[in-house]
């Protein structure tokens, strides 16, 4: 098979006598963003060989190579997609009607260079357990594009610690669950969706234990974890260590209404020890949106997050006006600003989506940065808070 930089240049020289003078200027820029937008592709993808098949016309990533992030042996896009609402019918009102749009939502994203999706296998209510991973495989083996890019997608999924997951195997079974519903052989990243040391101290060792049997049992590539503060953070990195397995990455609930002194101090201990932090609800369930309001004329979400922002709205309403005013400076919107804030901050957030035009509005976070003085603001703003976002239950110290 010839290589696909041969076959591109082929066509190119073929297109090149039907186009005139005034095109060939046009015709010159298309071909150096069409050769950046190969460059990317093969730098996100070293590991392939250059015969293996091209990238689509329309896969073209919103960002810089440079800005990539190494997880672990993983090049990761700056910010991810989380999948948290797919399947969940309670909080986020989820029908399986949603799923053609999820696949059009999914597409899209990987076509704009998003290559880190993060689920797990309690995602998904009632009889839907386990619906975020089913659908991601399924979006996954259906998607249009080039086998290049769908190659290069990373699923990263985490495994509850439910109370009969009490043995190392639990932990194996768990993983190899996930993966008969991703339909993958691999997972990019395993993780360990809390931990129990403060209940269930025994069973955490056996979940660590677990996890470290996955990596090396070649069931994923890199391990991670969730919900862990500073101080379980360390053990798990030292158990993990013993037996020579790294620990590439820690999720913890991270935005500018989730900001405090454990956020911090995770952030800075996860530098020191070369971790990746990935960001989750970096929106705070949409309160940073700049899309509802208590006030006349204002509106809520239905369900639980109505309640829950009724009470905060309020109380956070002066940094919601200073989101929106760098976001009005900056052509963008709140949400926008909230995610590239967290991603100034050095973390990797995975916003959720849950119809194209929310995956749109949070591809509009990529290829620029605030400005420091833009950041400092926020953050002035963010620490000004006295009630923030309540924090997942099952965060640890």
């Amino acid at each position: 098979m010839k290589s696909p930089l041969t076959r591109c240049g082929q066509q190119r020289t073929r297109l090149d006598p039907l186009i005139g003078r005034k095109d060939l200027g046009a015709h010159r820029r298309f071909r150096q963003i069409h050769g950046t937008t190969r460059a990317f592709w093969q730098q996100l993808l070293p590991g392939r060989s250059k015969t293996s098949g091209t990238f689509g016309p329309n896969e073209r990533p919103l960002y810089r190579p440079s800005e990539l992030v190494p997880l672990g042996s993983l090049k990761v896009s700056p910010m991810g997609l989380g999948t948290w609402s797919w399947g969940n019918r309670f909080l986020w009102g989820y029908d399986e009607s949603q799923d053609p749009e999820l696949q059009q939502l999914f597409n899209l994203v990987v076509s704009s260079g998003i290559n880190i999706f993060d689920t797990a296998d309690s995602y998904g209510t009632g009889r839907l357990n386990g619906k975020s991973e089913l659908l991601l495989g399924k979006f996954l083996q259906e998607y249009p594009g080039s086998e290049q890019v769908r190659d290069g997608v990373h699923i990263a999924t985490k495994f509850a610690a439910y109370p009969w997951r009490v043995l190392p195997g639990n932990v194996v079974a768990a993983c190899r669950g996930s993966l008969n519903r991703l339909g993958l052989e691999q997972l990019s990243v395993g993780q360990l969706h809390w931990s129990t040391a403060n209940y269930q101290p025994l069973q955490e060792l056996a979940l660590q234990a677990g996890l470290a049997d996955c990596y090396q049992q070649g069931l994923v590539r890199e391990v991670g974890i969730s919900n862990y503060g500073p101080e379980q953070l360390k053990k798990i990195h030292a158990a993990l260590a013993k037996r020579g397995v790294p620990l590439a990455s820690a999720q913890i609930q991270f935005s500018l209404l989730s900001w405090g002194t454990a956020q911090q101090d995770l952030k800075a201990l996860c530098d020191d020890l070369g971790i990746v932090v990935i960001a989750y609800s970096p929106l705070a369930l949409g309160l940073l949106s700049g899309k509802y309001s208590v006030e006349e004329g204002g509106r809520l979400p239905d369900g639980p997050r109505g309640t829950l922002f009724r009470q905060l709205l309020p109380e956070v309403q002066p940094l919601v006006r200073i989101v929106k005013e760098v976001a009005e400076k900056r052509g963008k919107t709140p949400s926008q600003v909230a995610i590239n804030w967290c991603m100034c901050k050095g973390t990797v957030p995975i916003p959720g989506a849950k119809d194209l035009a929310q995956a749109r509005e949070n591809l509009g976070a990529l290829g620029w940065r605030l400005g420091a003085g833009e950041v400092a603001e926020l953050d002035k703003a963010a620490a000004n808070i006295k009630k923030g976002m309540v924090q997942n239950i099952f965060q640890t110290k």
